[in-house]
């Protein structure tokens, strides 16, 4: 399949990349050379798979693999496609979490946004003390130091086996050429322009973003051909930069030193035996990765109370949300940047602590929501805007990758002169203690707004092997919902063995602490008639959502990929000989 005539691979079928220098602390692109052959791997896989959020970032990927490319060579083009045709989510504006399994060894790379450097703990209070409503969400105020341009170049660089410009590409086609606007991108468009109307300059760059329209964004084009000539160093110290510096002068805090400082950071992923598998996920600043952890072992201990109980019946609706109380409990307290606070990664994870946690359970009715104290003791100190798409190559390589604006087209601020969106992830910080954010989670001193600090997470890309290969590669959006929603699929494939698209559609359901004793439902499947009087029966108040999360999922059966796409949104799957 050839999308992009003018993307060619290197004539000695071995892989090109661009060497790399340190400088002001991020990564300086040098003339591409080629890297030394690698020893050619055969196949492992009868194919290469994908589960994206939209028709064009699966284009490119498919562009990429037939180009020779592997897994991270993907991940990175689909990346920057999305900024260009899913603009209210992808995005180089914004910043996100990559998990990867790489010649049989997990990585995880953390490009989450950072507080500018004149960041303050109180800068979203008034003289009063209280929440200014709606200055982290909306504007120039609400935008943290973006990292997904550095974290695709730091990613490709290490792994990928094309050059840079190969994997850039494709976004730039459709940011010079245009792409046919959706239905669905039109409806995006037009909820989130009600919010920012006349607070930002947002339908300055997208008021014609209508279904049919074959939308070009050639500002955007351009930042992305200078990435694709420069590497990360035009976003973060270039023309780009200089750009983004200049749109927030007088109205926003970053700044080019802030730019110029911003690294992406590898980090351990957490990692936890469950049910034969070995659990490769999301490490802190997310906190989706322990609480995926914690859900999935608390229920295992629970193994007798679940027995014979129906899937999602009133019954194993109360239990889960037994469990999703105390971890939610737990994030509240104790999760956050661990380049800031010394998170208890092992402590919250440990068999024995959860054993006591799961302990706590009333098999019966809700417990109390104010008996309900974070497990270690309180001595220690995101919207449906977010995307994720999953990725295996043909030789087993596997990235899980989930990237966010954090609102609708984030603070709605693009910059001027290159089209890019910024995001509104200051609002993922404690804004003030004990107050809750968007998704109406509360954090503490943890999760505090410092300079250079990254905000706690919910983003949970997860990848599941067994003897050393890869088993699932599975993440969502859905702000809070996202570990909530990644671990009920989970346990719908391997605890009650459902086909992996009846385990993607199912029912889904959330429960976070607070408020207190309320479970809610998605419209894709709502809790109604006699479930829902069972439910509200066992002392339960019901509350619709909008969104439940947008599973892309990969499930690997022997030496064969099967993808799904969530039907709850825009996705789409392929597989790729």
């Amino acid at each position: 399949m050839k999308l992009f005539s003018n993307v060619k691979a290197s004539a000695s079928g071995f892989a090109l990349v661009a060497l790399i220098s340190v400088s002001s602390g991020f990564l300086e692109a040098t003339p591409a050379v080629a890297k030394a052959p690698a020893k050619i791997q055969p196949a492992t896989l009868t194919s290469a798979a994908i589960a994206v959020p939209d028709r064009y970032s699966a284009d490119a990927a498919g562009q990429i693999f037939n180009e020779g490319g592997n897994a991270v060579d993907a991940a990175v083009a689909i990346a920057f496609t999305l900024a260009v045709t899913y603009p209210d989510a992808g995005n180089i504006g914004g910043g996100g979490f990559m998990t990867l399994y790489v010649d049989g060894k997990p990585y995880f790379l953390d490009y989450r946004e950072r507080a500018p450097l004149a960041a303050t703990k109180n800068m979203y209070l008034d003289d009063k003390g209280n929440v200014v409503k709606d200055m982290s969400l909306i504007g120039y105020r609400a935008v943290g130091v973006p990292g997904t341009v550095e974290g695709m170049w730091e990613a490709q660089r290490r792994f990928g086996k094309l050059k840079w410009k190969q994997v850039l590409a494709p976004a730039i086609h459709y940011a010079r050429d245009g792409f046919e606007v959706s239905q669905k991108l039109q409806e995006r468009r037009d909820g989130a322009a009600k919010s920012f109307a006349g607070r930002t300059n947002f339908d300055t760059y997208f008021s014609n973003l209508k279904q049919g329209v074959n939308f070009k964004q050639p500002d955007l084009a351009a930042v992305l051909q200078r990435i694709s000539d420069h590497g990360a160093k035009d976003f973060y110290s270039g023309k780009t930069a200089d750009l983004i510096a200049d749109a927030m002068r007088g109205h926003g805090l970053i700044t080019k030193a802030d730019l110029e400082q911003y690294k992406a950071v590898w980090r351990e992923p957490v990692t936890a035996d469950w049910n034969g598998y070995r659990v490769i996920t999301a490490p802190p600043p997310s906190s989706g990765g322990v609480g995926l952890v914690q859900l999935l072992k608390m229920k295992a201990d629970l193994a007798a109370d679940f027995n014979g109980v129906p899937l999602n019946s009133a019954q194993y609706v109360h239990l889960i949300a037994e469990i999703e109380k105390r971890v939610f409990a737990d994030r509240a307290q104790y999760l956050g940047d661990p380049d800031f606070y010394k998170v208890p990664v092992a402590q919250l994870i440990d068999d024995a602590y959860l054993a006591k946690r799961a302990a706590e359970v009333n098999p019966d009715t809700p417990s109390g929501t104010k008996s309900v104290q974070p497990g270690l003791g309180t001595s220690m100190p995101e919207k449906a805007e977010t995307t994720h798409y999953s990725v295996i190559d043909k030789w087993g390589n596997a990235v899980s990758n989930t990237y966010t604006l954090n609102g609708p087209f984030g603070s709605g601020v693009v910059v001027d002169r290159a089209g890019i969106v910024l995001n509104d992830e200051m609002d993922d910080f404690s804004v003030k203690p004990g107050v809750a954010n968007m998704f109406g989670v509360v954090g503490s001193d943890a999760n505090a707004i410092e300079p250079q600090k990254r905000p706690l997470s919910s983003m949970d890309p997860t990848i599941l092997t067994k003897d050393g290969k890869v088993a699932l590669v599975i993440g969502t959006p859905g702000g809070s919902r996202i570990f909530t929603s990644i671990f009920q699929v989970i346990t719908n494939i391997y605890d009650f063995d459902m086909p992996l698209p009846d385990a993607v559609a199912a029912m889904r359901f959330h429960h976070q602490l607070l408020p207190p004793d309320t479970i809610f439902w998605e419209p894709y499947k709502p809790i109604e008639g006699e479930l829902a009087t069972q439910i509200e029966a066992k002392g339960y108040k019901l509350e619709g959502q909008r969104f439940n999360g947008d599973i892309q999922v990969i499930k690997v059966n022997g030496n064969t990929p099967e993808a799904v796409a969530d039907p709850r949104g825009r996705g789409v799957t392929r597989l790729f000989q």
